[in-house]
């Protein structure tokens, strides 16, 4: 009588592909620009009194939020591409994509954000400033934030019940979560 061997196979580590052969047209000097010109924005919007308007505000939410989205996919990338280092430790991967789908989904909400904002400019411009209260941003980015960490988090600890028994390896430069759910062995159904 032999038994069915259900061993369960959990990554430590999972490999990153990247994109093979694109390795010599990747340089730092994107991530650099990007950082250096989204921080630029915030600073500006920071120290000029004139610029607190609630549009610029959002705009200096979405550049903070490029500096995150940048910040957590393209070093790792650059070591994939330069230093041919794919490897990425499984809780790595999950907070690299926990903060990769936070960004995503906070990008989204500011960009809802500026279009109410300029639908209350254009609408109701009389009533602008009493609608578009500094109270009134701080609890729209409350929301955007909490809504971004409340809808990722889920996934998140969907994806560290399941086993892997799969191949350790993601053909992305970056751990994203259909990438990661596919090398499971369990239905994956729930996390589609």
């Amino acid at each position: 009588m032999f038994g069915a061997n259900f061993t369960i196979f959990h990554p430590t580590v999972f490999i990153l592909l990247g994109i093979p052969g694109l390795e010599q047209y990747h340089t730092c000097l994107m991530y650099i620009t990007a950082v250096l010109g989204n921080g630029a924005l915030i600073l500006v919007v920071l120290s000029e009194r004139a610029l607190h308007a609630p549009m610029y505000v959002f705009l200096s939410m979405l550049a903070g939020t490029d500096i995150l989205l940048s910040t957590t996919t393209v070093p790792k990338a650059l070591a994939i591409f330069w230093f041919h280092s794919g490897e990425i430790a499984f809780d790595a991967c999950i907070t690299q994509m926990f903060f990769i789908h936070v960004a995503f989904v906070a990008e989204s909400g500011i960009l809802l954000a500026m279009a109410f904002d300029r639908c209350v400019a254009i609408c109701t411009p009389l009533r602008y400033t009493t609608i578009l209260t500094p109270m009134t941003i701080g609890k729209l980015t409350l929301a955007i934030w909490g809504r971004s960490i409340g809808t990722i988090s889920p996934i998140i600890f969907l994806l560290k019940r399941l086993p892997y028994c799969r191949t350790n390896i993601i053909p992305h430069s970056y751990c994203e979560h259909i990438g990661v759910a596919r090398l499971a062995c369990a239905d994956i159904t729930i996390n589609i």
